[in-house]
């Protein structure tokens, strides 16, 4: 288009008031800045608008009339336009996009959806599940708008919100000879076989949990799969470590397997949302944000005990 919204409200208002003069003081802007507004509509149409009148102000023309009736049409559809847009913009519609940690994805990612379409039925999540770095790019090119993971060092351009610790616990098949203490130590492991999470971050966190009591683990095995870990540890081949623990004490072949917290001084993993820094953040994400901070904050994990 060759010509603006503004330039077109100068016109009408001199249209109007008849007078430069008077249409710069009611916008207000400079008269020069009118002036070249019609000057450069007129260059455009081709045409003149105004009869420039020495002494009297000004009067329009036959085509001036004329494009007065369409020039207040035009202003009055784009005032439409913009309402319309802050009251959509003033709803929780449209999609959301997430991104959430692996680990944490089955458990938080069903009550998530759930309880967002419940609360906003025009707005839809989307949640896409992903390991640490993964989903940092993801944030930071805009592709997901909110990330979902735990305390673990970011660039100072993006912000974390923590939600709620999940201390690590020990999961073994239920025939393991440990498995009615209820509770045991990392020590009392260091001879069995230990099946790691091999996942960025994570599996830094699990062993160096060993490290800080001194032990070095007999890993039997690296796998990228929390549920594969289960299964195994489910079937005696060896004993898991996790932080989110399932209120379904069963393996997903539907194996059971046992429970036990653990007696050492460990760091928990502290899981929270991560935003973008100084981002003017959507209606429909900072609703997502006070839901989860509402439901979540300082509670169990959904499914989780």
């Amino acid at each position: 288009m060759k010509f603006s919204l503004r330039q077109i409200e100068y016109f009408v208002a001199t249209a109007e008031s008849g007078s430069i003069v008077q249409a710069s003081r009611q916008i207000p802007i400079s008269q020069p800045a009118i002036s070249a507004a019609i000057a450069h509509l007129e260059n455009v149409f081709g045409i003149s608008l105004f009869i420039r009148h020495h002494a009297q102000g000004l009067s329009l023309t036959p085509e001036g009339r004329m494009v007065l009736q369409e020039a207040r049409t035009l202003l009055l559809h784009a005032q439409e336009l913009g309402g319309s847009l802050n009251g959509m913009l003033g709803r929780v519609q449209g999609e959301v996009a997430v991104g959430c940690m692996t680990t944490l994805f089955p458990l938080l990612a069903p009550d998530l959806i759930q309880s967002f379409s419940a609360t906003h039925p025009e707005a839809r999540l989307r949640v896409i599940a992903g390991h640490h770095e993964e989903l940092t790019e993801k944030l930071r090119d805009g592709e997901v708008s909110v990330m979902i993971g735990y305390n673990m060092p970011m660039p100072q351009a993006i912000s974390f919100q923590p939600l709620s610790a999940l201390p690590p616990y020990v999961f073994t098949s239920v025939d393991h000879p440990l498995a009615t203490t209820g509770r045991v130590r990392l020590e009392d492991l260091a001879d069995e076989p230990f099946l790691l999470l091999d996942l960025p971050f994570s599996r830094d966190y699990f062993l160096q949990l060993f490290s800080s009591a001194g032990i070095a683990p007999r890993i039997a095995g690296h796998y990228p799969s929390m549920d594969v870990i289960r299964s195994l540890a489910a079937r005696g081949v060896g004993f898991g470590l996790g932080n989110a623990r399932p209120r379904n004490q069963n393996a997903l072949d539907g194996k059971p397997l046992a429970y036990l917290g653990l007696d050492d001084e460990c760091a928990p993993l502290v899981y929270g949302l991560f935003t973008v820094t100084g981002q003017r953040l959507p209606l429909r994400v900072s609703a997502f944000l006070d839901m989860c901070i509402g439901n979540l904050s300082n509670r169990n994990l959904p499914g989780t005990i």
